[in-house]
């Protein structure tokens, strides 16, 4: 029996109904063993707040609830019925700046954290396996606002649950379109995931380089063109080479590069990079605008805008940037002249577009969150065209179909056992290594199927790192493993020949194929793996990064 829980705005109030009709709207729905739809038609045009689904579900003893974070960053794995799901620090409440600040990434604004064993959420699908066995809930209608599925799994409740703040419905509106398969780990992703048009580029996998984890946005011409002879040991084995932050006078000017540290310019960087026969990538925050930065300065009519009329911040890093806005005219001029020069002028083959959650913090312009982020996915899309596309930071129900490759795990870090954020707990999104190769496995799934999972970068080198050597290659191992997007962020000039080897080792996509993988307690993890017929199995301690078996 499905319980409905709808609240939405009436005048001044916010009004909660569990009717199916009223003077309001009516709720066209269609109920199935495999899929359950709900449309609403309107009456009037009113205000969406909230809207929930509610249910009994008797949870077995060893069931394991798939939690999918909600993007790139955010940890992503399996929980039992003693697990808390955990969000930003609770000192972040002190003020509301505070809170702004700390839950721009996550997804706090839409649900609530509330520390109960048992009590999760899960962003567009979601999953409880118990051994073998899969049972799997998907949305097909991301496009109409974000889908979360919550559970209670002490109290025996599932909930369909539906982030529609700031909706405004004037005609039908879908609200829930979600299958339900049973079966095999890949039975059921592959069944699920065939229901999306997807780009064929997601089958594919690149290797090579970015800058960002040696230097940061201390680049300039003569690093990037030492790193960029540094691979010529393994040339045949690089695919792509890409400049990251850095460039930039600042961030949202980007047609200025920094003169001083590229005299020539970036198409002569690109020039360089395609003599060596590789593709060359670039990144982006095309949505971010320094607060420093010209472009924020002469055009704060391009900028979204707070509740008080102040550009709202998006992103903490380089002193703070606002948030251009997709929907204003100039700032879509500007961008799509942005991409344009990039992508043609400069003749960059792919963009790694990063910060991109900023766009869709608060709802806007009658729409929800999900809605604006879909938009705003459309309208990258549409400007890289038939070149490739990175994501990064960004929504992942909200860029199915629309890019290449995507970032599936928060940044590594320099430092595999975590610094004072780790272990304070900061966010769910917070740079972690161990994250970073978690994510990777339990983000498994979307590798091949919908985009090219990046794992983010795997380290060889010695200096200005903290790992083990053994730490680097577990690292290296698990991107190899599970990650379609394979680079380092080294000047491989410094590698000795046998850092030289495992570079070619690890820049060629193993065969192995995952069978099984999981946590056996809360630090260790199993990977059952089959080659030719044979299966092996790879554990490790994930929070020390030492091998137990292999």
């Amino acid at each position: 029996m499905k319980k409905f829980i709808i609240t939405y705005k009436c005048g001044s109030q916010i009004v909660t109904s569990s009717e199916k009709e009223n003077s309001f709207y009516s709720l066209d729905i269609t109920d199935t063993a495999e899929r359950f739809t709900v449309v609403l038609k309107p009456k009037k045009t009113f205000e969406l707040v909230d809207f929930d689904v509610e249910m009994s579900y008797e949870f077995s003893e060893g069931d394991k609830f798939f939690c999918a974070g909600y993007q790139s960053w955010t940890l992503t794995k399996e929980r039992t019925k003693n697990d808390i799901q955990k969000g930003t620090i609770k000192l972040a409440n002190i003020h509301k700046k505070v809170k702004h600040i700390a839950s721009m990434t996550c997804d706090e604004r839409m649900v609530e954290y509330t520390g109960i064993p048992g009590e999760f959420h899960s962003h567009g699908y979601t999953y409880i396996r118990n051994g073998e066995s899969m049972k799997l809930w998907g949305s097909l209608c991301e496009e109409t606002g974000y889908t979360l599925f919550k559970v209670k799994m002490n109290d025996n409740r599932f909930i369909y649950h539906k982030d529609v703040l700031g909706k405004f419905v004037t005609e039908d509106y879908k609200v829930f379109d979600i299958v339900y398969f049973e079966g095999g780990y890949d039975e059921v992703f592959d069944k699920y995931f065939g229901m999306f048009k997807m780009p064929e580029t997601r089958k594919g996998m690149m290797s090579g380089y970015t800058s960002w984890y040696n230097y940061f946005q201390n680049i300039n011409e003569e690093i990037i063109l030492r790193d960029l002879n540094g691979l010529d040991p393994v040339k045949e084995d690089v695919s792509i080479f890409q400049i990251d932050d850095g460039y930039e006078t600042f961030v949202g000017d980007w047609l200025d590069p920094n003169p001083a540290r590229f005299p020539n310019g970036m198409g002569y960087i690109a020039d360089k990079i395609h003599e060596k026969g590789y593709k060359a990538g670039i990144w982006l925050a095309p949505f971010s605008c320094q607060k420093v930065s010209r472009t924020a300065k002469e055009h704060p009519e391009w900028l979204i805008k707070d509740e008080n009329g102040k550009p709202l911040q998006g992103v903490l890093a380089w002193g703070g940037a606002y948030i251009l806005d997709i929907y204003n005219e100039g700032a879509r001029n500007y961008l799509k002249e942005v991409f344009d020069t990039v992508l043609n002028v400069w003749g960059y083959d792919m963009v790694k577009l990063d910060f991109l959650y900023s766009q869709c913090i608060y709802p806007r312009n009658g729409k929800c969150r999900g809605e604006i982020m879909r938009d705003a996915m459309l309208f990258l899309r549409e400007l890289v065209g038939d070149k490739l596309l990175l994501g990064c930071g960004v929504p992942m129900s909200a860029c199915f179909g629309l890019v290449d490759a995507c970032r599936i795990s928060c940044d590594v870090d320099l430092t595999y056992k975590g610094k004072i954020y780790n272990f304070l707990e900061v966010s769910p999104e917070i740079l972690s290594a161990q994250s970073a190769i978690n994510n990777s496995i339990f983000r498994r799934h979307l590798n091949g199927r919908v985009f090219m999972n990046d794992p983010d970068v795997f380290f060889l080198r010695n200096n200005n790192l903290k790992f083990t050597e053994e730490q680097k290659l577990l690292l290296a191992k698990i991107n190899n493993l599970f990650g379609n997007v394979l680079f380092v962020s080294d000047d491989a000039g410094d590698y000795d020949e046998k850092q030289m080897d495992y570079l070619r080792k690890f820049f060629k996509k193993t065969d192995e194929k995952v069978i099984m993988a999981e946590y056996t307690d809360d630090e260790n993890i199993s990977i059952i793996t089959e080659l030719d017929g044979k299966q092996k199995e790879f554990s490790f301690n994930i929070k020390k990064g030492t091998v137990t078996k292999q």
